[in-house]
């Protein structure tokens, strides 16, 4: 969420950074709102001073001069109520329209708004040299470890059953992700809830633009939302709060199922475990310094692609184009893991930088020692997906007597080392 004076200020030239995302800033509208609210804020605090200085005079005024006074001070009230009811419409009419603003794309951001417009940053790790590759569907059914039929069963289209050594893999993963990011990269674990609050949405940017990406729920009048990512509820964990400037940064991960509708994507990956409606994740999040948030960045990314590396998957990192980047993003990166079946690179995590974007919205605030006071910076990476690292494990393990090798620093997990049909 943005301040209206930031955004109307010709310094930050915000209408050419949103057009760069394809998002037209109706200039106009935000001053109109903007100079009604202020107007109206102007008018009720007159008339509370006015009010003031009405019930001051009434101890001065003589018994014949008394009446027109409390008259008069009776008509003020009245006027600060409806100023007040003024402030309170416009307020909403501005803050509704603000709502609807995405962030500012950074300048450093190439131009374009697909990923074929993004940039490559570095690629890691040696593509395997795989003879007549299966994609992850066959490969899982022939190892017995996938049944797409008895989860459309189950739930319809977009699930995914895993069993025995499938399943098992699936868990070490997250134990894996997980141990890696608390004992070597510095995370504190949380357990957090998968059902949150339409205030909780709104504060990380899913509301109101993504309602029919997610899934709602209501239960005897209460109003609850799946979630699609960690983020919201590890983000949200300080909503409303003032944290302490030399506390930051704060760095957290959890182990959550997601759920997504794919509202958009139909037609696309509908094979297999890349875009399901269900599957699980474990996220980072950090809340830092926005002075330093750029640097956290390039940290959290850091975080990603060791997890990448020990796993020894074939990957790349890029730059979003200011087009393609997520609705509350200022700086994305993508990690693009090799699928063989596909000859190609396909997104296995993405780490954003929103700036104040999500702090303002959600009302994580900080003061320094000096009394300094502002808003916090958030980020946010997968790190990683289970379901589309068990999806690159597959085909990148694949070998030609159809077993699949399992990346050594998982068997401690795993208990084993080779999937075999």
């Amino acid at each position: 969420m943005h301040d209206p004076r930031v955004l109307l200020d010709p310094a930050t030239d915000a209408a050419r950074k949103l057009a760069r995302r394809g998002f037209t800033l109706d200039v106009a509208r935000l001053e109109r709102l903007s100079a009604g609210r202020n107007a109206a804020i102007r008018k009720a605090d007159e008339s509370r001073a006015e009010a003031n200085r009405l019930q001051k005079s009434v101890k001065g005024a003589s018994l014949d001069e008394r009446p027109a006074i409390i008259e008069k001070a009776k008509e003020t009230r009245a006027q600060i109520t409806l100023a007040e009811e003024e402030v309170k419409l416009l307020e909403a009419e501005l803050n509704e329209y603000l709502l609807e603003i995405p962030n500012l794309p950074a300048d450093e951001l190439p131009d374009g708004a697909s990923d074929a417009d993004a940039e490559l940053v570095r690629t890691w790790g040696e593509i395997p040299a795989v003879e007549d590759p299966q994609d992850h569907v066959d490969l899982g059914e022939k190892l017995g470890i996938l049944d797409l039929g008895r989860a459309t069963k189950l739930s319809g289209p977009r699930f995914a059953v895993l069993k025995g050594r499938g399943a098992a893999l699936e868990r070490a993963l997250s134990r894996f992700f997980l141990d890696r990011h608390t004992e070597r990269h510095g995370y504190t674990e949380w357990s957090v809830p998968t059902l949150v609050t339409r205030p909780t949405m709104t504060g990380t940017g899913q509301l109101p633009k993504f309602e029919q990406d997610l899934f709602r729920t209501e239960v005897a009048d209460r109003e609850l939302f799946l979630i699609p990512t960690a983020e919201v509820p590890l983000t949200n964990l300080h909503a409303k709060e003032t944290l302490a400037a030399e506390e930051l940064p704060l760095a957290y991960t959890a182990h959550t199922p997601c759920f997504r509708s794919e509202a958009g994507s139909y037609g696309r990956d509908t094979r297999g475990l890349i875009r399901l409606h269900e599957f699980s994740k474990v996220e980072l999040v950090r809340i830092v310094d926005p002075a330093r948030s750029r640097a956290e960045l390039e940290v959290l990314v850091g975080h990603a692609e060791a997890i990448m590396q020990e796993l020894g998957l074939a990957y790349r990192l890029v730059r979003l184009a200011a087009g393609d980047i997520g609705f509350s993003a200022e700086y994305t990166y993508d990690i693009e893991v090799w699928l063989p079946s596909q000859g190609t690179y396909r997104e296995i995590s993405s780490c954003s930088d929103f700036g104040t974007f999500q702090a303002r919205r959600a009302g994580i605030r900080t003061k320094a020692k000096d009394g300094t006071r502002g808003f916090a910076a958030t980020l946010n990476g997968s790190g990683l997906p289970v379901g589309r690292t068990l999806v690159a494990i597959l085909e990148q393990g694949q070998q030609p007597d159809g077993n699949v090798r399992i990346p050594e620093a998982l068997v401690p997990y795993t208990g084993f080392d080779t999937l075999t049909p």
